[in-house]
């Protein structure tokens, strides 16, 4: 969607400065926010694309007042109460105060290592060639939705190249909104700084962006 938190290429933030030796959680809240975050999600009330999308859809002043991890949390308040599983004086208490909703399953503390070493692919079958092949130049679609997507704005009506097919996978557009799967192929696709953000950017720099079928379409001769 478009909103505050799809920031690259976007003026006035200031570079982007590297932490050395960054931990993985600056503060022990932070990592109970991630716990509570995978554990609910075992829940089976939601999938990534939805968690992607309660933690972005918010107004540009919430969004960037929050740090990371606090958007973690806001976002997963957003769809615990959207479906029920805790209500408003709850959030507040921090602690339930009602029977707990049956859910499909419950994370347990000695399954944790074997389901996220399992992990969740993505990638799905589809009974459709792919559209594009390694080395057609392609145009992002310029594209606003108000929902869920992965394409970034700054790529948006611009032409690249595609470098890799990556196989289909789960479309997140759709996916995020529980209208289905709908998997599409995805492509890697290059394009020039240049031509994302004028003759005064860097002429060594590209950008690959990973970007679903339904994002791409047709930008004249192959390279």
């Amino acid at each position: 969607m478009n909103g505050a938190h799809d920031m690259g290429g976007v003026h006035g933030f200031g570079p982007v400065k590297r932490e050395a030796n960054e931990p993985v959680f600056h503060a022990e809240w932070e990592g109970r926010v991630f716990a509570l975050a995978l554990a609910s999600g075992r829940a089976g009330q939601w999938n990534i694309d939805m968690g992607r999308f309660a933690r972005e859809n918010r107004s540009p002043a919430d969004y960037v007042s929050k740090s990371y991890f606090e958007l973690w949390l806001a976002g997963l308040e957003t769809l615990l109460a959207e479906r029920g599983l805790v209500s408003a004086d709850e959030i507040a208490a921090g602690r339930s105060l009602r029977e707990p909703k049956k859910v499909e399953a419950i994370l347990q503390h000695d399954s944790v290592e074997a389901i996220f070493a399992r992990g969740r692919p993505t990638e799905r079958p589809v009974s459709v060639p792919p559209r594009f092949r390694v080395g057609d130049r392609v145009r992002a679609r310029n594209i606003n939705p108000t929902t869920h997507t992965r394409l970034p704005r700054y790529v948006r009506g611009r032409i690249g190249v595609v470098e890799q097919l990556r196989g289909s996978h789960v479309f997140p557009d759709t996916n995020s909104l529980g209208q289905g799967e709908n998997p599409q192929w995805l492509y890697t696709v290059r394009f020039d700084a240049r031509d994302l953000w004028g003759p005064e950017a860097d002429q060594t720099v590209k950008v690959s962006v990973d970007a679903w079928e339904p994002y791409l379409e047709p930008a004249g001769q192959s390279l």
